[in-house]
C-alpha cells in the first residue's frame, strides 16, 4: 500500500491515483506483509525477498503488475524524490520499521489503525520481491481470468497442503525434540548407572578380596580349632552349666549337667597332676571349685529333705526310695567323690532313719499280731496222756505275752488243713488292722508266717536299695550298713519266735515254722540277699531245740504209759472205749494210742516230705517210734497168753499205722512205711 502512495507522489497532481484506475480482480488477493526487517537484506535468503535500493534502479518495464494483486508496481523515483524509507519514517513519525499503515505521504499524515486482513508476513516462496512481483503480474497479464483463478485455487490448495505438512513436520519436530530430551535423560541415567556399576564392580572386587582373606583365615582357624577345640572344650565351663547347677530344679536335666560337671572335674584334676601346668586350667579351677561346692550344697539339702520325709507318719519308704533316691542315686556318688565326710554323715543319717522306721513299724505290727487268738498246746496234749485227763483251760496260756487263753477244743496232734500254709507260703500277709479285728483262733505258725514274710520282703527291698544306692561301697561296708539298720528288727523277730514256741509243745506247729523258715532261706538265696542269713540261722536255733523238747515230751509220755500197763489193771487203758469188759472181748483191736501216733506221724511226714535223714526230725521220729513199739509189746501182753492173739494185736496196730501214713511222700515217709511194712509182714508170716 505504501508503494501506491509512492507512485502517486511521482505522478502529476491531476492524474488519478493508481489505485483508482486499476480494475478489480475477482481473484483473491494475497496478503503481503513487508516486515521492517525485510526492507533491507544484506544477502539473499531462500525463504524471503528483500526490497533494496538496487531494485528501485531496475527499468520500469521490468516489473509487471497483475490485476488484483496487492503488490503495487515498483516505480523508480526521480532524483528529486526522497528516500522512501525516510518518507515512511516522516509519515509514521517513527522509524521505518513500524508496522502501522500510512494514510498519505505528507508529514502531517495521521497514523491509522491496522486494517482488517492486514498480513504481517508474506511467503515469497524463495523469490525476491522483484521476482515475486514479476511472477504475479506475468500470470495476470498472460493468462485469462479463469486460468489465474484456477492457478490461485490450486496454489491455495497446495499452500494448505503445505501448511498441513508443515504442521506435521512441526509435530514431528516436536516429537523428535521430546525424544531427544528423553534420550538425553536416558543417556544421563545410563551414564550414572555406568558410574554406579563401576563403583559396585570396585566394591565387589574389594569384597572378593576380603572374602578370599576371610576364607583363608577361616581355614586356618578350622585347622587350629580342630587341634585346640577338644582341649578347650574339656576345660571350659559353659554359662548354662553354671545356671542349671545354681538355680535349676533337681531333675533329669540337672543330673545330666551334674554328670558333665563331674567329667570336667576329673579332666582338670588329671591335667593338674600332669607335668606341665596350663594357665587356662589354673584360671578355671577356682570357678570349678565354687561350682562344685554349690552342687554339693544343693545335693546335701535335697538328700536331707528326702531322708527327713521317711520319718513322716504312715509313709511308705519304698516309694521314696524308688521314685526319688534311686532315681537320682548319682547325687550320693558325686557327693562321696567330692566330699567324703559329708557323704558318710548323710549315709549314717539314712541308716539311723531306716533303723527307726523298720523297728517302729514292725513293733506296731507285732503288737497287732499279739492280739490274734492262738491255740495253746501244753504237756497235757502229749501222745501218752489220757484224753479224759485234759482240763478245759490251759494254764500255759498266761505265759504267752499278748495272747488270751482259749479252750483247747481241737486235736493238737492232727495236721488237718495246717499244711495249706506251706502251699501258700508267698500269700499276702495280713495287715495290722485285719490282725487287730480278727476274732478267729489260729495256730502259732500263722503269726510266725505273717511277721517273717513281711520282714523278709522288707529285707529284700532294703538290700536291693542299698546295693544300688551305695553301689560304690564294698560288700563288708554294705553288710555293716544293713546290719545297723535291721539288727533291732531282727531282735524283735527273734523275741516274737521265742514267745511263740517257748511255752508250747505243738510239734506240728514248730515244725511248720521250721519249714517256713527254710523256705525264707531259699527265697533269700534266690533273691541274692545273703545279709539275712544270720536272722534265718538264729530263728532255726530257736525252733529246732524247742521241737526236740516237744518230741521228748511225747516220747516220755509214751514211756510213762508203758510203765503203767499190766495184764489186768491196765486193760481198760488198752482199749479204744476205756471199758474193762470191752477190753477183754476186743483185746486184739488197735490201741487208741496207735490212732493218735499214726495221725501225729502222718503230720510229721507230710511236713517233712522234702527233708532228708540229716535233720533232727529223723532222729526224733526214730526215738518216738521205738517208744511206741515198746509200748505195743507191753500192751500186747494184755491180750492174753495166746501168742497168735498177741501177734494179731500187733499186726492190727501196724496195719493201722500203714493205712494212715500210706499217702505220705518223701524219703523220710518211705523209710517209715518200709519199716512198718516189715513189722507187719513179719507178724503175718
Amino acid at each position: 500500500m505504501w508503494l501506491d502512495r509512492l507512485s502517486n507522489q511521482g505522478a502529476p497532481s491531476g492524474s488519478p491515483p493508481v489505485g483508482q484506475n486499476r480494475s478489480y480482480s475477482p481473484a483473491p488477493r494475497r496478503s503481503i506483509h513487508l516486515a521492517p526487517g525485510s526492507l533491507v537484506r544484506p544477502g539473499y535468503s531462500p525463504r524471503s525477498s528483500s526490497l533494496s535500493n538496487t531494485s528501485n534502479n531496475s527499468p520500469p518495464g521490468a516489473s509487471r503488475i497483475s490485476n488484483g494483486s496487492t503488490l503495487k508496481q515498483q516505480i523508480t523515483p526521480p532524483d528529486f524524490v526522497e528516500d522512501p524509507l525516510a518518507i515512511l519514517g516522516n509519515i509514521l513519525g517513527k522509524s521505518a520499521t513500524t508496522d502501522d499503515p500510512i494514510v498519505d505521504g505528507t508529514e502531517d499524515a495521521v497514523v491509522l489503525a491496522k486494517p482488517e486482513g492486514f498480513v504481517e508476513e508474506i511467503d515469497f516462496n524463495g523469490l525476491s520481491l522483484q521476482e515475486f512481483a514479476h511472477e504475479i503480474t506475468g500470470d495476470e497479464t498472460e493468462g485469462s481470468y479463469e486460468e489465474r483463478r484456477s492457478h490461485l485455487s490450486m496454489q491455495s490448495v497446495e499452500e494448505s497442503k503445505d501448511d498441513k505438512e508443515k504442521d506435521k513436520l512441526e509435530d514431528l519436530h516436536r516429537s523428535i525434540s521430546a525424544c531427544d530430551d528423553v534420550l538425553k535423560s536416558v543417556e544421563i541415567s545410563l551414564t550414572s548407572f555406568q558410574k554406579d556399576l563401576e563403583h559396585v564392580s570396585a566394591e565387589i572386587e574389594t569384597l572378593q578380596n576380603r572374602s578370599s582373606a576371610l576364607n583363608s583365615r577361616l581355614e586356618n582357624r578350622k585347622v587350629v580349632e580342630k587341634l585346640l577345640g577338644p582341649a578347650v572344650e574339656e576345660i571350659s565351663i559353659a554359662p548354662a552349666i553354671v545356671k542349671v547347677i545354681s538355680e535349676g530344679p533337681i531333675d533329669d536335666s540337672w543330673m545330666k549337667t551334674l554328670a558333665e560337671l563331674d567329667k570336667k572335674s576329673k579332666v582338670i584334676e588329671n591335667k593338674l597332676k600332669g607335668s606341665g601346668v596350663i594357665k587356662a586350667i589354673t584360671d578355671v579351677k577356682p570357678l570349678l571349685d565354687n561350682l562344685t561346692a554349690k552342687a554339693i550344697e544343693r545335693i546335701r539339702d535335697y538328700l536331707a529333705a528326702q531322708i527327713k520325709s521317711l520319718r513322716s507318719p504312715n509313709i511308705n519308704a519304698q516309694i521314696i526310695q524308688r521314685q526319688t533316691l534311686l532315681k537320682y542315686k548319682e547325687l550320693y556318688g558325686f557327693l562321696s567323690r567330692h566330699h567324703q565326710q559329708l557323704a558318710e554323715d548323710l549315709g549314717q543319717a539314712y541308716i539311723n532313719t531306716m533303723r527307726w522306721y523298720y523297728l517302729n513299724n514292725f513293733t506296731r505290727y507285732r503288737q497287732a499280731l499279739d492280739k490274734i487268738l492262738l491255740y495253746q498246746v501244753d504237756r497235757y496234749d502229749a501222745l501218752g496222756n489220757d484224753q479224759s485227763s485234759q482240763r478245759g483251760m490251759s494254764p500255759s496260756a498266761a505265759k504267752v505275752p499278748g495272747t488270751r487263753p482259749v479252750q483247747a477244743s481241737h486235736d493238737a496232734n492232727n495236721i488237718g488243713r495246717r499244711m495249706d500254709i506251706l502251699k501258700n507260703s508267698n500269700a499276702t500277709v495280713i495287715s495290722s488292722y485285719v490282725a487287730e479285728e480278727d476274732k478267729a483262733t489260729h495256730h502259732i505258725e500263722t503269726s510266725f508266717r505273717n511277721f517273717n514274710q513281711a520282714l523278709i520282703d522288707n529285707v529284700s527291698a532294703e538290700y536291693s536299695f542299698l546295693t544300688e544306692f551305695f553301689s560304690f561301697s564294698s560288700f563288708p561296708q554294705m553288710s555293716r550298713r544293713f546290719t545297723e539298720i535291721f539288727d533291732p528288727t531282727f531282735n524283735l523277730g527273734h523275741s516274737l519266735v521265742k514267745d511263740l514256741v517257748d511255752t508250747t509243745y505243738d510239734c506240728l506247729g514248730i515244725l511248720l515254722c521250721v519249714r517256713l523258715n527254710q523256705h525264707y532261706a531259699f527265697e533269700l538265696q534266690r533273691r541274692k540277699v545273703p545279709v539275712a542269713d544270720g536272722y534265718i540261722n538264729g530263728t532255726n536255733m530257736l525252733l529246732w531245740p524247742r521241737f526236740q523238747v516237744a518230741m521228748d515230751l511225747h516220747c516220755e509220755s509214751i514211756r510213762l504209759l508203758a510203765t503203767t500197763v499190766s495184764s489186768r489193771s491196765a486193760a481198760s487203758k488198752l482199749s479204744f472205749t476205756g471199758n474193762a469188759s470191752d477190753a477183754t472181748k476186743q483185746s486184739t483191736a488197735p490201741h487208741y494210742l496207735t490212732q493218735r501216733f499214726s495221725q501225729f506221724l502222718y503230720g510229721i511226714l507230710s511236713i517233712s516230705y522234702e527233708a532228708g535223714d540229716d535233720e533232727p526230725v529223723f532222729n526224733s521220729l526214730g526215738r518216738l517210734r521205738n517208744e511206741y513199739e515198746a509200748f505195743l509189746l507191753k500192751a500186747s501182753k494184755g491180750a492174753g497168753t495166746d501168742a497168735k492173739k498177741r501177734e494179731r494185736f500187733l499186726a492190727n496196730n501196724y496195719a493201722l499205722v500203714l493205712t494212715i501214713i500210706a499217702d505220705t511222700e518223701g524219703k523220710l515217709a518211705q523209710e517209715q512205711q518200709r519199716h512198718f511194712e516189715e513189722l507187719k509182714n513179719a507178724l503175718e508170716a
